[in-house]
């Protein structure tokens, strides 16, 4: 990227922008962010309004920000720092590479000193960051540490055993060892964090890892006003939850019909490769060190969003992400869903995810680090929303329905929530053929009746 594009760009994770070095602090912590959490380029001589500001005398200028940076900055740090012309205004870069830290500011100390970029900002690091970048320091991930409280019988035999089955593995101890479920510590072998994230009991499991599940939720609008349904998978072990949220999906998006010849072809609202391919990276990369935050699926009118707890990881951006670069942030993890045939070749899901979309005609997933979270946003198949395409979640085909059952069930699948007082008024016939029809297709069992007689809602059944 030259110069001019560069000055062109917004503030992000790995630039920045100061109009001069009046005050040398927030410079500072710029640079411990950048060499804390990605690296990046901080221009000094660019206003906020994107005017550019020559810096007077700007050798005099250089020689201090690097004294600065010298004193003030621990473990020590050697950006390199540019003088450029642009546009007659004379400015300084600083490029920061990623290095293995934790860096932080001497003034502040080792612990209140350490900065990382999440966004365009920098942020003090928390305890949990903090204990994240000791463990890149140290080559480890969260999900090999010890649980050194417990003995290998906090591990469910039941759902070991279903991996076994399903892996093709043999059970025993030396297996469980060898994927870093169990691990040596103090003389003896105890679960690892992985090992009771993806098969603890779920007395443990739920006690030391909360935040390790899965939380589904369908709002009638484009906003989170109001559920339509909601799910939350604390019974479930990430792994397990993989399947749920799969038929929590099913149930609450719709298929469109495509005719060819005699012959109808349905297409799901959302990419259905696509969907698992983020699912299982989200699994695979959440921080599940981060307390009060879980993997969530919404899904709106407009769009479905999948998110999960974590930034990513130290050294690595969003567009090293779609280059391929691969950087596992939970081995033991990583290496189980790989075991099961879930995760493939290192950093091609990006590829496939983008190939899936094309393929089928979808429009291609939005990716947004946003702070600790990485979100990803698909948006329906075109045929979704055409005139005559749109079809109620899975009603199947062969299910005799009227006029004004159709149209009920069409509304449901949309999203909106309606009545037999509307279904009445839109086809001009009694409330109470239009409670009949309803009953008729609660019958069926194609609609269900949720909450309370007054205040409830109708929506398409579980399974129809």
């Amino acid at each position: 990227m030259n110069l001019t594009e560069l000055l062109a760009q917004p503030e992000s994770k790995t630039l920045e922008f100061k109009r001069d070095l009046s005050s040398l602090n927030p410079v500072l912590k710029s640079l411990v962010a950048f060499a804390n959490t990605a690296g990046g380029v901080l221009v000094i001589g660019r206003a906020d309004d994107g005017a550019l500001v020559s810096i007077p005398n700007v050798l005099a200028a250089e020689e201090r920000l690097s004294n600065a940076i010298a004193d003030g900055i621990a473990p020590a740090i050697t950006p390199e720092i540019n003088i450029v012309s642009h546009a007659g205004a004379t400015l300084l870069l600083v490029r920061v590479p990623h290095w293995r830290g934790p860096f932080y500011l001497r003034a502040e100390g080792p612990e209140a000193g350490v900065y990382v970029r999440l966004g365009s900002t920098n942020r003090q690091a928390g305890p949990e960051i903090l204990a994240e970048l000791q463990r890149a320091l140290a080559g480890l991930s969260f999900d090999q540490l010890p649980c050194a409280d417990l003995t290998p019988d906090a591990l469910d035999p039941v759902r070991l055993q279903r991996f076994f089955d399903q892996s093709g593995r043999k059970p025993g101890p030396e297996h469980l060892e060898t994927l870093g479920l169990l691990i040596p510590h103090a003389g003896r072998l105890v679960p690892s964090h992985g090992g009771v994230i993806l098969f603890g009991r779920d007395a443990v499991r739920q006690q030391m890892f909360p935040e390790g599940a899965v939380n589904c939720a369908r709002f009638r609008g484009t906003d989170k006003v109001v559920f339509i349904d909601r799910l939350s998978l604390d019974a479930y072990t990430v792994l397990e939850a993989l399947d749920e949220v799969g038929k929590f999906i099913q149930r609450n998006t719709r298929l469109a019909a495509k005719i060819t010849g005699m012959r109808r072809q349905d297409i799901p609202e959302y990419p259905e490769v696509a969907l698992r391919e983020v699912l299982v990276n989200a699994v695979a990369h959440t921080d599940y060190a981060l307390t009060g935050m879980r993997i969530r699926v919404a899904i709106y009118a407009d769009r479905m969003e999948i998110e999960n707890p974590g930034m990513l990881p130290f050294g690595m951006t969003l567009d090293d992400f779609k280059a391929g670069v691969s950087r596992i942030r939970n081995r033991v993890i990583a290496r189980v869903l790989r075991e099961l045939g879930l995760l493939e070749e290192w950093g091609t899901g990006y590829r496939r995810v983008q190939a899936d979309c094309e393929a089928g005609g979808y429009p291609p997933p939005e990716w947004e680090e946003l702070g600790a979270v990485l979100r990803v946003v698909f948006r329906p198949h075109p045929a979704a929303f055409s005139d005559t395409a749109a079809v109620p979640v899975n009603v199947p085909v062969n299910v005799p329905v009227n006029e004004r059952q159709q149209w009920f069930l069409e509304q449901l699948g949309s999203g909106r929530a309606v009545n037999a007082r509307e279904m009445a008024a839109h086809f001009q016939v009694t409330e109470r053929t239009a409670k009949r029809d309803i009953a008729d297709l609660q019958t069926k069992q194609l609609v269900e009746f949720v909450g309370a007689r007054k205040t409830g809602i109708y929506r398409l059944r579980v399974g129809s």
